[in-house]
Formats: structure tokens, sequence, C-alpha cells
């Protein structure tokens, strides 16, 4: 595929979902914010052993429960912390893809 096709398919990716990552419109501060909300992860630290392919994150690890994925998601109509709201709750829904695709349940 040539450049000029792959730039056409791009802009028409973009008008269909206009709030893709890589959005040319979309700051670097608000994707730096988005990715550094995968440092959630640091309450897998506290648990043993530290990673277990079996295990559900979704309700086990304190940051994966109800309560703040609940949180996560008023963080997300709150415009001051809304990419943080928003980079946290993309990965709770990850983390229970992740939930379903292995152990087949969404949530502990």
């Amino acid at each position: 595929m040539n450049i000029k096709k792959l730039k056409q398919a791009e802009k028409a990716f973009f008008k269909l979902y206009p709030g893709g990552f890589n959005h040319p419109e979309m700051s670097p501060v608000a994707y730096l914010v988005i990715t550094f909300t995968m440092l959630v992860d640091i309450d897998h630290f506290m648990s043993n052993p530290v990673y277990d392919p079996g295990r559900c994150s979704i309700g086990f690890h304190p940051l994966h429960g109800v309560f703040p994925i609940a949180l996560y998601v008023l963080l997300c109509f709150i415009p001051k912390s809304r990419y943080i709201g928003i980079g946290l709750v993309i990965h709770m829904l990850l983390d229970s893809l992740d939930c379903q695709l292995t152990n087949g349940i969404w949530f502990v």
C-alpha cells in the first residue's frame, strides 16, 4: 500500500472515529496522561504472586474494584480530570475483557 492510499484511509478512519488516540488534534499532554493511567497496575505488587495468568484483576486488586471503577467513571465527567478518567476506564475495560477471554468471567 502506498503512502497516498494510507493517508486517505487514515483520513477516512478519523472521519468515522474522531476520538482516536492518534488523532492529529489530540494534544500530546492528553496522550501522555491517558498512557500514564496504566500505572494503576501498581496495585499488582500488593498481591502474592505478583502475576498469576489465571487470576482476574477486576475485583481482586484494590484499584480494580467496583468503587474505584465508579470513581474512574465519574472522573470522565469532570473537565480537569477527564483524560485521567478515560484512561482508567479504558484500562478497566481491557482488564475485564482479559478476564472474559482467559477465565470466561467479566469480574471476580
